[in-house]
């Protein structure tokens, strides 16, 4: 299999997104491959923003696979109404924006210019298995364009 096509592996009982009606929810996504946490530890206030790059981009990734498994045929997600971002930073870190960024422009990326809606990044003390990120995303499904 793809490894773009890698569906996230839940890490507790919870579904990693359900669908209603049109409307796509997804589960917290963290920086993990196959189940396996790649990225952990706190973002540092004088850190590289390359590393963290890396781990939100990887958590933006499986929220978006997460929520494009709920598809039907000749469907595709046309909006993120929200995205959320929790960080796992150390006291004193204030460029959350700055990491968020970095989902944003993975996500715009693969969706288009006009995909993201609403965004929050939230600093957090812990995160699930020390994880660096969580992103969730609400989405919306519509048909393909022809």
């Amino acid at each position: 299999m793809n490894q773009d096509t890698l569906q996230p592996v839940p890490q507790g009982r919870y579904l990693p997104s359900i669908r209603h009606y049109d409307t796509i929810y997804t589960s917290g996504m963290t920086p993990r491959e196959n189940g396996v946490l790649k990225y952990a530890g706190k973002i540092q206030k004088n850190g590289s923003f390359e590393t963290y790059h890396k781990a939100v981009e990887l958590a933006a990734k499986n929220a978006l696979l997460s929520a494009q498994d709920t598809l039907r045929e000749n469907e595709e997600i046309s909006k993120i109404l929200q995205l959320v971002l929790y960080l796992n930073t150390e006291d004193g870190f204030d460029k959350h924006s700055k990491i968020a960024d970095f989902a944003s422009n993975f996500l715009v990326e693969k969706l288009g210019d006009k995909s993201i809606g609403s965004r929050v990044a939230v600093g957090a003390k812990t995160l699930p298995s020390n994880a660096m990120v969580e992103i969730s995303m609400v989405c919306i499904a519509n048909l393909k364009k022809q």
